[in-house]
């Protein structure tokens, strides 16, 4: 049986508050990553080219995901979810993460990785998975940074908004591998 998904909460530290994903949020992470083709380039959505778009994506989202806006400095600057893992006994999967540029290369991905999987664990999962495209190489390395474990590359697992065949490259991080990756991290 796969484990229940997470409540919406709200998850913080000094650095990042990861807050329920609403449509109120849609201005910011518009202004933070709307209308950026390289930014959407491995998304599993076209790049929205409006508010308009965005927030029809965002309901998508909200409506099959706990998704949490990543708010920095006072701004949502970004995205994260927490997905069902079908098939896997107490896994969840943290998926469908974007940043505006602005926060490409700083802390913010670590800080949110912290505050999701430590919240993960606590709530008993023993497994969180992270999938991405297997040609989006700054993701991956970002997956394999924090202590996710290549477990594989599912092939022609979905199709991109283009049309194209995605490979899709699979991580897990297991709950008793996570408390050395985090002091790691922490340092």
């Amino acid at each position: 049986m796969t484990a229940r998904m997470p409540a919406p909460t709200v998850l913080e530290n000094d650095v990042v508050r990861l807050e329920p994903l609403t449509l109120d949020h849609v201005p910011d992470l518009f202004a933070a990553g709307g209308d950026d083709d390289e930014l959407w380039r491995w998304m599993p959505a076209p790049t929205p080219r409006t508010k308009e778009d965005l927030a029809r994506i965002i309901k998508g989202v909200v409506a099959n995901h706990v998704a949490f806006a990543v708010i920095h400095r006072g701004r949502a600057i970004g995205q994260t979810t927490y997905a069902d893992v079908p098939g896997f006994d107490e896994s969840v999967e943290i998926g469908w993460t974007w940043y505006g540029r602005a926060a490409w290369r700083t802390e913010v991905n670590t800080n949110c990785k912290i505050l999701l999987i430590d919240h993960a664990f606590s709530l008993g999962y023993n497994r969180v998975m992270f999938k991405t495209d297997d040609l989006n190489e700054r993701s991956k390395a970002a997956v394999a940074r924090i202590g996710g474990v290549h477990e594989g590359t599912l092939r022609r697992h979905r199709r991109r908004p283009d049309g194209t065949w995605r490979d899709s490259a699979y991580f897990g991080i297991l709950e008793e591998e996570w408390p050395e990756h985090r002091v790691r991290l922490n340092r």
